[in-house]
């Protein structure tokens, strides 16, 4: 399950007109510290939904899905993320349960580190467990939102060569998030 490019990739599905939406809102929408300091404090909850195209099996993919993430502790966060992947190839489903740590102390951009691990289902093909690792900077957009900009390096561990072209990826990890 290889992405033919590593550019514009947001978790792993391509997102290139995404992005330059995210600079444009990161522009636009000036961030007040007070507002933005409270999105990673513990009790505070975030959503995402995932939009786009993905290349696996050498077929382009229609991608959407969802993110719910929860802080536990200020800056220790957990949550699910849930992928549908349709188009001409195999079906792909994914789930990655996730914890990352926001540096919420500083200022506008804000460091994180994570980890995720994920199940693969592929209609007709054995499921991949893959874990990974990924890290980066939020930089605040508004009061509830937050543009990420970091890499994800992710490992498949059961994979098998004759299956599949490559056994561990990295990408770009674009993200815009809301809290509320």
């Amino acid at each position: 399950m290889n992405n033919d490019t590593l550019q514009c990739k947001v978790n792993g599905v391509q997102r290139c007109g995404k992005f330059g939406l995210m600079l444009l809102l990161m522009i636009a929408l000036p961030a007040s510290a007070a507002g933005a300091n409270n999105m990673f404090r513990q009790g505070s909850m975030e959503l995402a939904v995932l939009g786009g195209s993905g290349n696996a099996f050498n077929k382009r993919y229609f991608v959407i899905g969802a993110s719910v993430g929860y802080y536990v502790l200020d800056g220790l966060g957990i949550g699910m993320t849930y992928e549908n992947w349709s188009g001409d190839g195999p079906g792909i489903t994914k789930y990655s349960p996730y914890a990352q740590y926001v540096f919420y102390q500083a200022s506008t951009v804000k460091p994180y580190v994570g980890g995720f691990y994920r199940h693969t289902a592929v209609d007709g093909l054995p499921s991949l467990k893959s874990i990974g690792g990924r890290g980066g900077v939020y930089i605040a957009a508004s009061p509830n939102a937050y543009a990420g900009l970091g890499m994800v390096h992710e490992v498949y561990l059961d994979c098998q060569q004759t299956i599949y072209a490559t056994c561990s990826d990295t990408y770009a990890d674009i993200s815009l998030i809301f809290s509320f």
